[in-house]
C-alpha cells in the first residue's frame, strides 16, 4: 500500500467524524440559514477544530455566499470545502542549505518524538542524503536507546554519550563528526519537558549557541512534534513550546489514530507555523512530507 492509501485510510476516524456529518447537514437542507451556520459550527466544533476556528471558517463561508449570491446547499458546500483547502495551507519542504544542514527536533514524551526522527532520517537518507543523529535528550530514561534502535534501523551513524550528559557536549560532538564525514543534515534530538520552561530554554539556547559557533551560517530548522490524538492539547503545546523556541515547522504524527483530525485545520490558522511531516502509521515509511494537494485529495475526495 502506498502512502496516499494509508493517508486515505488513516484519515478515516476523522472523515467519519467531519465530512459526514458535514454530508448529512449540506443534504437535510435545501437552502442556508442561521439554523445550518450554527449546526455546521457545531460539527467543526467536535471535530476539534477548535471554537475560535471553526466560527471563523463559518462565517468565511457566510461571507463567501453572500457575495456570490448562493443560497442553495449544494452550491455551498463546493464553497466551504475551497474554503477548508485554503485553512489546511500549503506544506513547506525542509530548508535545507548546500552544505551541512542542521534540524533540531522537539516535543513532549508519548508524541513520537524519537520515532519521527527515525523515519525522518530514512526518508531524507532515501532521498540522497546523508544523514547524522545526535542523541541529546539525555535526560530521558531510556530516550538514547531507543534514538540508536531507529538510527541501525535506518542505517544512520549515531553521535550519543552517556544518559544525563549536557546536551550540548553531545551537539559539539556531532558537529564535528558530521562535518568530518561530510554528512548534508544532523537531526538533534533535544529536550522534551515543559515542566520547567527557564530550564527548557537556557538548553536550548546552549544547544544554539554550539551551533553557531561550530557551524556557521548553516541551514537549520526546528521541528516540534505533536499528537493529532492529542487535538487541541497539542496546540496548547505548541504554544508553550514556541515560548522556549523558534519553531520552524511541525511534525503531526498519529493522524491515523484518532478522529480529531480536525487538529489540521487551526494548526497553521492559530499558529502560523506550517506543518512538514503527517505520519499515519507505525511503518518507518509511514512519516511523508506534508503535501497540501495530497492531503485534501485523500481528504475530501469520496471516490478517489
Amino acid at each position: 500500500m502506498g502512502f496516499f492509501e494509508k493517508l486515505k485510510a488513516g484519515l478515516q476516524k476523522t472523515k467519519n467524524a467531519l465530512l459526514t456529518p458535514i454530508d448529512n447537514l449540506f443534504s437535510s437542507y435545501d437552502k442556508v440559514d442561521d439554523d445550518f451556520f450554527e449546526e455546521l459550527c457545531e460539527i467543526l466544533i467536535m471535530a476539534d477544530v477548535g471554537a475560535a476556528n471553526a466560527q471563523a471558517i463559518v462565517d468565511d463561508l457566510r461571507s463567501a455566499l453572500k457575495e456570490k449570491k448562493i443560497k442553495e446547499t449544494s452550491a455551498a458546500r463546493e464553497e466551504f470545502v475551497e474554503i477548508l483547502k485554503k485553512t489546511v495551507g500549503e506544506g513547506e519542504p525542509l530548508n535545507l542549505g548546500d552544505g551541512l544542514s542542521v534540524i533540531l527536533v522537539i516535543g513532549v514524551n508519548g508524541v513520537g518524538k524519537t520515532t519521527s526522527i527515525g523515519k525522518i532520517a530514512n526518508n531524507l537518507k532515501n532521498s540522497g542524503k546523508k544523514v547524522m543523529v545526535a542523541a541529546a535528550d539525555t535526560f530521558r530514561a531510556a530516550a538514547i536507546e531507543q534514538l540508536e534502535i531507529w538510527a541501525n534501523r535506518c542505517g544512520v551513524p549515531l553521535i550519543k554519550q552517556s544518559e544525563g550528559a549536557d546536551p550540548a557536549a553531545v551537539v559539539f560532538d556531532a558537529a564535528a563528526a558530521a562535518r568530518k564525514q561530510g554528512c548534508d543534515v544532523l537531526i538533534v534530538d533535544t529536550a522534551g519537558r515543559l515542566h520547567n520552561k527557564k530550564n527548557l530554554i537556557e538548553e536550548l539556547a546552549k544547544i544554539n549557541r554550539v551551533i553557531d559557533r561550530e557551524l556557521p551560517g548553516c541551514a537549520r530548522e526546528t521541528l516540534l512534534v505533536l499528537d493529532a490524538s492529542t487535538g487541541q492539547n497539542a496546540l496548547m503545546q505548541a504554544k508553550e513550546f514556541g515560548k522556549a523556541a523558534n519553531i520552524t515547522g511541525i511534525v503531526l504524527t498519529k493522524l491515523d489514530g484518532t478522529a480529531k483530525g480536525g487538529i489540521i485545520l487551526s494548526i497553521k490558522k492559530e499558529l502560523g507555523i506550517p506543518v512538514k511531516f503527517i505520519g499515519v502509521g507505525e511503518g518507518i515509511e509511514d512519516l511523508q512530507p506534508f503535501d497540501a494537494d495530497q492531503f485534501v485529495r485523500a481528504f475530501f475526495n469520496k471516490n478517489e
